[in-house]
């Protein structure tokens, strides 16, 4: 049974690898942590059996949440946990005051893309070049 559940300092290392494993820029364990201790931000983990299976995070910025990670382990794919961590986020964003939703994804990462839109996202606008290795445009997706 996959529990989602706040990500705590002893996480970090996971997710870090979790995030080497799937993105070229990858967020190290001290960026999570910076995360897991500010109180602007809910970042969360996705565990089964002891390991975790995935992360997220957003950061509360003036009201609205900056959704900054969302990334599933290879091995857990396909199973619906990118889409039960999203759901968590969001419904504990907005226990926290959180309102509109943004993020950032690969004009190419049409699974993302799919799943954001399917919780109510919208493309409104692109940043080009906003990601390296490879480079590529960003899709700014809001959840209004």
């Amino acid at each position: 049974m996959v529990l989602i559940r706040e990500m705590q300092a002893y996480d970090v290392e996971a997710a870090s690898k979790i995030e080497s494993e799937a993105f070229s820029m990858p967020w190290s364990a001290k960026d999570f942590l910076e995360m897991v201790e500010a109180d602007y931000a809910y970042y969360y983990v996705a565990e089964e059996d002891g390991q975790i299976a995935g992360c997220c995070g957003i950061r509360n910025i003036a009201g609205e949440g900056e959704i900054t990670n969302v990334v599933v382990a290879a091995d857990f794919r396909k199973r619906g946990i990118g889409r039960m961590m999203m759901e968590y986020m969001l419904e504990k964003a907005e226990e926290n005051g959180i309102g509109d939703c943004t993020l950032e994804v690969r004009v190419s990462n049409q699974p993302a893309i799919r799943l954001y839109e399917s919780l109510g996202f919208k493309a409104e606008g692109v940043r080009p070049g906003f990601y390296e290795k490879p480079q590529e445009d960003a899709l700014i997706m809001w959840k209004r």
